[in-house]
Formats: structure tokens, C-alpha cells, sequence
């Protein structure tokens, strides 16, 4: 992954509004990545994403989006880009809209959170489930939730 302090002018950056309606939030999928804006279980994410709430960034490599298809909603960034914080300032878009990370098992999700959030980037959120499961529950697959498949995905 780039330097995460190379990303300071990230739209992430600004601090989430106590009143936006993922500021703040924590499920109770796991405790959040010291200085993120929380966690989210699998279904919450497809909910904000589909609410236009927030972003869904996945983070896992183009031969793993290729074997499970990327959630549904969900922008496919490979996190060993070297412009990967260029691409994540690129898909949020708007600098109030959150964004959320999710990988295959939780670990990549919420390291990358931890480093954009070291950064600077307050408004990260961790799926600490991921695709495949972890510890935090069984993940977006084993819950059913949709996905899609992975042409045009940005390695």
C-alpha cells in the first residue's frame, strides 16, 4: 500500500458530522480500528451502500474478486496499488460520503482502516467479517448477500 500520509488530502479526512447517519457507528461485529469511525456487519454495509450512505471499497486482490464476484455496490480496489489512496479519494467522491473497507477475512480491512485513519482519514469503517468470515461472524457470502462479478474491476 502507498504511504497512507501521502493521502492527507483525502475527502476522508474531514471529521464525520456527529448527526451523519454512520458517524460514529460500531456494530456489534468487533471493536472498531483505533481512530475509524467504526464497524459494520456485512448487511448494514449493503444497506448503507444502498442507501447512498457511504462507499464500499473492496480491498482484496483481482484473482480474489474473480474466484467470489465483489459485493454488491462495492468499487474493487486492489490495496497494493501503489495510487491506492489516489483510487479510494477517486471512488468516495464526495468528501462527507464515509467509507467503508472490506477484504476476505477482515485482516486487510481493518489494517488499511488503522493506516488511513493514522492518516488523518476519520471517516473509515471496517467490515471485519469480510467475504469469507472471521471471528466476527460468518461474512457477506455465507449470509447470502449479493454480489457481483468482477469485469472492469481496478486491480
Amino acid at each position: 500500500m502507498t504511504d497512507p500520509a501521502a493521502a492527507g488530502g483525502h475527502p476522508c479526512a474531514t471529521p464525520p458530522s456527529p448527526s451523519h447517519p454512520i458517524a460514529g457507528r460500531s456494530s456489534s461485529a468487533g471493536p472498531a480500528a483505533a481512530g475509524s469511525a467504526g464497524t459494520l456487519a456485512p448487511g448494514e454495509a449493503l444497506a448503507a451502500v444502498r442507501a447512498g450512505e457511504l462507499v464500499l471499497i473492496d480491498v482484496r486482490r483481482p484473482d480474489e474478486w474473480a474466484e467470489t464476484g465483489v459485493p454488491e455496490g462495492a468499487v474493487p480496489i486492489d490495496v497494493r496499488r501503489r495510487d491506492f489512496a489516489a483510487a479510494l479519494r477517486d471512488a468516495a467522491g464526495d468528501p462527507a460520503r464515509p467509507v467503508a473497507l472490506i477484504c476476505a477475512r477482515g485482516v486487510r480491512s481493518r489494517r488499511t482502516a488503522a493506516a488511513l485513519a493514522g492518516a488523518g482519514m476519520t471517516d473509515v469503517i471496517d467490515v471485519p467479517e469480510g467475504m469469507l468470515g472471521s471471528a466476527a461472524g460468518p461474512g457477506w457470502l455465507a449470509r447470502g448477500l449479493p454480489v457481483a462479478p468482477a469485469s472492469g474491476a481496478a486491480p
